[in-house]
């Protein structure tokens, strides 16, 4: 199993790009479709205003958590440098320390999540209609926030040693037993809404059992029995951790701000935006997949100050998610309907929800630049840094020109507004790249650059 792990500081970079986003991609339209199969049985079992109940408390729920999706990007950071330096005692010291700071920080915001359900669920506006089944539907993930994030957590490490392909194992587990519970759950024991939030921790649960099981028997990576990190590895990862994990959190509090300007425009808007959204998280998967691929590629080659190589990573990258994501977004142009029509059927809804995503759609490649870019740069450990770059691109540029331009334009202004957030905050990105300073920063002791 060790073969499957990388060392990205040697060979040709479009091979290793290729040949490792490509499971990430496929990994991360598996783990989508947990909401994805949640949101079509929903959508199509119990009606438009039961999947607007669940978008809305999705929102909710990556705003919470992504937090801690933050502190993995610290992870990634860390330990693909660690990995890029061959410093094994290294890398198993900050794992160790990963694990205790990410399990005591997920149980915090878990249970914070669970008691603040409804008054988060306010403060976006969301109907009263909705309000009971959204609640509940919260409140049931929240209690499974350390499985879904355990998992994760394993992913990234595993992505950190140069290792994508595995990570598959543990998420098709989940996947599988997500689609087998879900209708089981939400018809056959007539839980309704909570039927499709109690599917998923479990599926989420039994996967992470069986993720740190194999991991551990295969010894894959490093991991020990959990001791109390140094405060030297605790700064480090706070440094790091603090700023990422608030890197997230003005990405989703944006969305939570953007669909509060969503909800404004009543029940069929935030319908075909809710299903609109759905799709929008697959066809940017490839985006995101190759963010996260150039970031552990960068990681690896900076851990050795091999900067040329970076900078190739960096082109090769910006390169082919335009290609990809130009495909991506001529498709969704002409087949929008089709898919909106897998979650809903009222006509209005569906209407805006088609409207939505051809006006977007072109955008597309534009929003990816940000992902490679901002992984980029990321790789380093300038997470401050990145944090300006997204707070940007949300509240200064996505959230104001989403609001300005529907109100100007009524509901087709949303996907206007959203579409020119992306080509603007992508010149800030590269802006950055380009000229920062984010080459400076060194996480451990310095090396000879190549």
């Amino acid at each position: 199993m060790k073969k499957l792990q990388h060392d990205f500081t040697q060979g040709n970079i479009l091979k290793h790009l290729i040949v490792f986003s490509g499971p990430i991609m496929l990994t991360n339209l598996l783990q989508t479709s947990y909401q994805f199969a949640d949101s079509l049985w929903v959508g199509n079992l119990l009606g438009a205003n039961a999947l607007g109940s669940v978008a809305v408390s999705s929102t909710i729920i990556f705003t919470i958590l992504s937090f801690v999706i933050g502190l993995n990007n610290a992870a990634l950071t860390i330990l693909s440098q660690q990995k890029g330096r061959d410093d094994g005692e290294g890398l198993k010291s900050y794992l160790n320390a990963f694990v205790v700071i990410l399990t005591t920080i997920a149980v915090v915001l878990g249970t914070i999540g669970f008691i603040f359900a409804e008054p988060l669920l306010s403060l976006l506006g969301t109907p009263s209609t909705m309000m009971a089944d959204a609640r509940s539907y919260l409140q049931i993930n929240f209690i499974g926030i350390l499985f879904l994030f355990g998992y994760n957590f394993i992913s990234t490490v595993l992505r950190s040693l140069g290792d994508s392909k595995t990570p598959l194992r543990f998420v098709m587990i989940a996947v599988i037993l997500n689609i087998v519970l879900d209708p089981l759950f939400i018809s056959g024991f007539h839980l309704g809404v909570d039927g499709a939030a109690y599917a998923t921790i479990t599926a989420q649960g039994l996967a992470f059992l069986y993720g740190i099981s194999f991991v551990l028997y295969r010894k894959l990576a490093p991991f020990s029995i959990p001791k109390l990190p140094t405060k030297q590895e605790v700064g480090l990862i706070l440094n790091l951790g603090i700023p990422s994990g608030l890197q997230m959190a003005v990405i989703s509090a944006g969305v939570a701000a953007i669909m509060s300007v969503v909800t404004s425009f009543g029940d069929n808007v935030v319908a075909g935006f809710s299903a609109a959204q759905r799709l929008d998280s697959l066809l940017m998967l490839p985006a995101h997949a190759l963010g996260t691929a150039v970031s552990s590629m960068a990681g690896q080659n900076i851990g050795v100050a091999n900067w040329s190589r970076v900078k190739n990573i960096a082109r090769y990258g910006v390169l082919y998610n335009f290609a990809v994501m130009l495909i991506v977004g001529i498709l969704v142009v002409f087949f929008a309907e089709y898919g909106v029509r897998l979650f809903i059927q009222d006509e209005e809804a569906v209407a805006f929800g088609t409207k939505y995503l051809q006006i977007i759609g072109l955008c597309y490649p534009f929003l990816g630049i940000n992902f490679i870019l901002n992984g980029i740069v990321r790789a380093s450990g300038a997470m401050y840094q990145v944090l300006a770059l997204n707070v940007i691109s949300l509240w200064v540029l996505r959230y104001p020109l989403t609001a300005l331009f529907s109100d100007w334009l009524g509901d087709t202004g949303i996907a206007i507004g959203m579409g020119t957030s992306f080509l603007v905050s992508s010149l800030f990105a590269y802006g950055y790249y380009r000229f920062g300073r984010w080459r400076e920063k060194e996480l451990f002791a310095k090396q000879k650059k190549r």
